[in-house]
């Protein structure tokens, strides 16, 4: 594993809009896994939670995480990044959430109904593979 900062092929894979899995950890130690949106921003991730999802209470409680992006047209190629949420911030008029959405569909995000909190994860080592594999090697 390395740590940041990571070098740009790995930047580009996850400035990209690709398929995102981010793990979190319940209460009695188990790892949880769910697709999400994000966002790469100066070296950070971004994710946007229903005020009512059980993985903001997750990391509420225990803010570690792993994310896994998924090269869009190349699945064997990823990035996990490993690290801990570093701030949860109320989401004020759903700005964070349709800046995310407009990433993925272009459009600000549907559903106006529920309260979002937005999370910001600080990235402590990431890896690579398929076909950035060596590019974590690069950077040790």
């Amino acid at each position: 594993m390395s740590k940041p900062p990571l070098p740009p092929e790995a930047v580009d894979l996850l400035r990209r809009a690709n398929p995102c899995v981010m793990a979190t950890v319940r209460s009695d130690g188990t790892p949880v896994s769910t697709p999400t949106w994000y966002l790469w921003e100066d070296g950070r991730v971004l994710v946007n939670l229903d005020e009512g999802r059980v993985r903001l209470k997750h990391l509420r409680r225990d803010p570690r995480v792993t994310l896994t992006v998924l090269d869009e047209d190349d699945w064997y190629t990823h990035v996990t990044l490993i690290g801990r949420v570093a701030a949860l911030l109320d989401d004020e008029g759903l700005a964070d959430i349709d800046r995310i959405s407009r990433h993925y569909t272009g459009k600000p995000y549907p559903d106006r109904v529920r309260p979002r909190v937005s999370a910001w994860v600080e990235v402590e080592r990431w890896h690579a593979w398929g076909a950035l594999k060596d590019s974590d090697q690069a950077s040790v």
